[in-house]
């Protein structure tokens, strides 16, 4: 039986994609590695066929004609076989003994047939100045099968990401998750779209998952971001039109004050982007983002507005205070 299905997209990854690969390994048999290869020009596909010859049965190298991150996700979760369906970027890694207790975790689970909808572990800023560990002690209970009724209050620096994030692969492929392909920053769609149909949750206290920060042509370098805000605003405008919050306050209050927080904090880094860029066009896009989220949800944008995406609305020179908070909390560098 395989527990995870890890899928690893890579796009001219030849640099350090191994790294993945390897830190993941060491869980033998008990796990799928789907290496993706989205149409790279370099020897991507070379190392992935590598691994699939040197580990029959636990590597699959598979390649596809360039569609983006999200395409490598879409076509891992198609492939996959395992219980549970990870994603590892090819440039961050996973902590090897954080993995034993998560396997040992799904084992324990699926001997007692009580297989949560969603695992969430602990992630690690790795970056050239030091690390930062991300937990969630004050939030979610640990070491215990629990539901949206025992979830506390995130705080800005602590939210789900998809790094942080295992989830079972029945219920992915159930709700349909398709990415948008050719875009970036889809990792918010694929930690916030399956939130609503998730029922039960379990929580380790361990650094599973090793998160690198500091390439150059990185998604989430600031002047990147600036530089793809439009795609920023595209998945901002997705996730907006999902679902409205509000519909699962009477039945999961939880729930839905969570993902109202993922919407502010999308409204917070699109905003904080353009307001760095500071040109007249920016300013435009802006305000017709906020134009679009008030009509679409007239009082989710006034939740947002007295929140810290409301404040990072203001003029750019009264608004440097809130960027900087900002820049510290979403971690774009």
């Amino acid at each position: 039986m395989k527990y995870i299905t890890f899928a690893i997209p890579c796009y001219n990854s030849e640099s350090y994609m191994r790294h993945a690969i390897e830190t993941i390994l060491p869980a033998k048999d008990d796990v799928e590695i789907l290496v993706i290869d989205d149409g790279s020009s370099d020897n991507t596909l070379k190392i992935a066929k590598e691994y699939e010859e040197k580990y029959p049965g636990i590597v699959k190298a598979i390649h596809k004609e360039n569609g983006g991150h999200g395409s490598g996700v879409n076509k891992g979760l198609s492939l996959a076989k395992g219980l549970y369906y990870k994603v590892v970027d090819s440039d961050d890694w996973v902590d090897e003994e954080a993995l034993k207790r998560v396997l040992e975790t799904i084992k324990k689970l699926e001997k007692e047939k009580n297989l949560v909808d969603m695992m969430v572990v602990n992630y690690v800023y790795e970056r050239e100045d030091g690390q930062k560990e991300i937990n969630y002690h004050k939030t979610l209970p640990e070491n215990k099968v629990f539901t949206w009724d025992e979830v506390g209050n995130f705080k800005k620096d602590a939210y789900l990401l998809m790094h942080s994030v295992i989830y079972r692969t029945a219920l992915l492929k159930e709700i349909d998750l398709k990415l948008p392909e050719h875009t970036f920053y889809v990792d918010n769609i694929f930690a916030y779209y399956p939130l609503p149909y998730i029922k039960t949750m379990y929580y380790l206290d361990v650094p599973f998952y090793r998160y690198f920060i500091g390439r150059e042509d990185q998604s989430v370098n600031e002047k990147v971001m600036i530089k793809r805000i439009d795609q920023q605003i595209y998945v901002t405008k997705t996730m907006i039109d999902f679902f409205n919050p509000y519909d699962f306050w009477d039945t999961n209050k939880r729930c839905a004050k969570y993902l109202i927080h993922y919407i502010d904090i999308m409204m917070s880094v699109s905003t904080i982007l353009l307001q760095v860029a500071n040109t007249k066009e920016a300013m435009e896009k802006k305000n017709k983002l906020w134009e679009y989220l008030k009509e679409k949800n007239p009082k989710l944008y006034k939740t947002c507005l007295i929140s810290l995406s409301g404040a990072t609305r203001l003029p750019r020179f009264l608004s440097v205070p809130g960027y900087r908070i900002a820049r510290k909390i979403y971690k774009f560098n």
